[in-house]
């Protein structure tokens, strides 16, 4: 009989499976009770491919750029990207706040990370570059304005100065 680690190949070259007990049921899944079964069910997280809300803060700056124009492009691109937030602004670096539905996280940040550059020439928005980028899901932004961490709410909808 040969030995080998749980996990390791096997002489076929194929993997052999194991089972890691998680302390929350019996080790037997046939023992399983009724309400560990429904428990189970409820815990279980939604299937990976079902799109979420995301919180995305995308910052941006480069060179200072007249202040009605930077508002006019915001607005533009709030009127093109219907989700927008809210947009603070300065001649010289702008934070633009909004919702995302995507499957995960990487998905969120890529539509975050082509925002700017897609919306640069129809939106006419300064030649910034992406400077910085949060997403988050939202459970926790919930948790952090709960907690009195993060930034408030945006009450003021739309397009506003620092």
């Amino acid at each position: 009989m040969r030995r080998a680690r749980p996990g390791a190949a096997s002489r076929g070259g194929e993997r052999a499976l194991t089972s890691v007990r998680t302390g929350d049921g019996p080790a037997d899944p046939d023992e399983r009770t009724e309400s560990t079964a429904q428990r189970s069910e409820q815990e279980r997280p939604a299937p990976a491919d079902e799109p979420r809300l995301w919180h995305v803060t995308l910052s941006v700056s480069g060179p200072a750029t007249p202040l009605p124009d930077i508002r006019r492009g915001l607005e533009q691109l709030a009127h093109d990207h219907p989700f927008l937030l809210t947009s603070r602004y300065a001649n010289d670096h702008a934070e633009i706040r909004y919702w995302e539905e995507a499957r995960d996280l990487h998905d969120a940040a890529a539509v975050a990370l082509r925002l700017w550059g897609e919306h640069r020439q129809t939106a006419q928005l300064p030649p910034w570059e992406i400077v910085g980028l949060e997403v988050i899901d939202r459970d926790t932004y919930h948790q952090r304005i709960a907690e009195g961490y993060g930034p408030p709410p945006a009450a003021p909808v739309g397009v506003h100065p620092f």
